[in-house]
């Protein structure tokens, strides 16, 4: 399967305006109920369509799930992959909190059923926040009640806002597909700072469209789009209790998803996905660049993300990043430990599209061009296996710096 950068677009796509409500048949509400500390922070947010519509989610593999991800997994099950509403609050991730936490996250789904006027099956809860502390479900009811009278499809940006935790800044995009059966529109919103290498999805992630989507469509076009974008990137190598990406299609736009129309809609979830996840890697702790790791030229696609994502994890290349130090060395160790066999003799390495190793040797003399590129925001990282397979992928990540340390040394207290 070719790399994400590589894919070319089945429908003209254009960037669109309203975030997750961008989408016909949507809208938000967002409020501070009081789970959050300061008076002003949105800590809780409604994500509804008019109506019981088709639903995908892809969910954490973390054997310790929170009871979120729980509930709305039954729920997907019983509805056979419909739904009208997620409900989602931040500051408290309602993991690990046992048969209350349950019932908590069941509570969640039935008062918004009731301000909604739908079943409560059709409701899918999503937390983030604190791991092991219960949440305080006096302030959720009322927020939730508060949430739901303030719908509206101007609401979106406020959406984004509420699911935030550590989040620098708010992660939003839309984005409108031309197919010749018509337009149609898909939309997101997503949260995620640290503790970020999905395995599935993202600590949260929300994808709307107004396209007609069969639900076992929906959930094949989910999963192939969060392969290369969600499923793509990586923060500190750590897969959270949490990780939930949704997806509700609500039809209102008229244009018909079937085999034909299909990779219009992955494009479009693409390209909705790839600006959301990438921003996860820029907003992460501490983050001051975002770095591509792209592998090329392996047997298999599976062992070109093997390769780029042991790389992409490595706290030895990620600080040399930080530090703008073009230490190929780093590079290739951790290519040689990802369990991918190559031949090193093979292998070459570029920075910043400058060569510092090939044929088994360095090009140290080429450092300081690729000390400049390090110094930027965006940093390029191309290793090839020179296995002959012709093979890539990239995946995502950020730099590690000091500031990860106090934040996640302080999450707690």
């Amino acid at each position: 399967m070719a790399d994400v950068r590589s894919i070319e677009s089945r429908g003209h796509i254009a960037p669109a305006h309203g975030g997750i409500t961008a989408p016909r048949g949507f809208t938000a509400g967002a409020v501070h109920c009081g789970i959050k500390a300061a008076a002003t922070a949105l800590d809780l947010a409604v994500l509804a369509a008019d109506a019981p519509v088709p639903a995908a989610a892809l969910l954490t593999t973390n054997l310790a799930q929170a009871a979120p991800v729980i509930l709305s997994r039954q729920h997907l099950e019983r509805t056979h992959g419909r739904a009208r509403a997620v409900v989602v609050n931040s500051g408290c991730a309602n993991a690990c909190t046992g048969r209350q936490g349950l019932a908590d996250a069941a509570r969640m789904a039935q008062e918004t059923a009731e301000a909604l006027g739908c079943a409560p099956d059709e409701v899918l809860v999503a937390s983030t926040g604190v791991i092991g502390v219960a949440l305080k479900m006096d302030r959720i009811v009322s927020g939730i009640r508060a949430a739901v009278g303030r719908m509206s499809r101007e609401a979106a940006a406020e959406a984004a806002r509420a699911i935030m935790t550590t989040d620098p800044f708010p992660k939003d995009h839309a984005v409108v597909v031309e197919t010749p059966r018509g337009r149609f529109a898909v939309g997101g919103m997503a949260k995620g700072s640290g503790m970020i290498e999905p395995h599935m999805a993202t600590m949260l992630g929300f994808l709307t469209t107004d396209a007609e989507v069969p639900p076992a469509l929906l959930r094949r076009a989910l999963q192939l789009s969060a392969r290369d974008t969600f499923n793509a990137i990586t923060v500190d190598g750590e897969c959270s209790t949490n990780d939930s990406l949704f997806a509700l299609a609500s039809g209102a736009s008229g244009v018909v998803i079937d085999e034909e129309t299909y990779p219009a809609l992955v494009d479009g979830l693409l390209a909705v996905s790839r600006e959301l996840a990438v921003a996860i890697v820029r907003g992460g702790e501490g983050a001051t660049k975002v770095i591509a790791v792209t592998v090329a030229d392996a047997r298999t696609v599976d062992e070109a993300r093997q390769v780029a994502r042991t790389i992409a994890n490595s706290p030895l290349v990620k600080t040399a990043v930080h530090g703008a130090d073009p230490n190929w060395g780093r590079i290739v160790a951790a290519a040689g430990r990802s369990g991918v066999a190559f031949d090193i003799n093979r292998l070459t390495v570029h920075v910043g599209g400058t060569r510092l190793f090939e044929h088994g040797l360095p090009h140290d003399e080429s450092a300081p061009i690729a000390a400049e590129h390090l110094k930027g925001k965006t940093v390029q990282i191309d290793v090839n296996l020179g296995s002959g397979g012709g093979v890539s992928a990239t995946i995502w990540t950020c730099d590690l710096s000091a500031e990860y340390v106090r934040i996640n040394g302080e999450y707690r207290t």
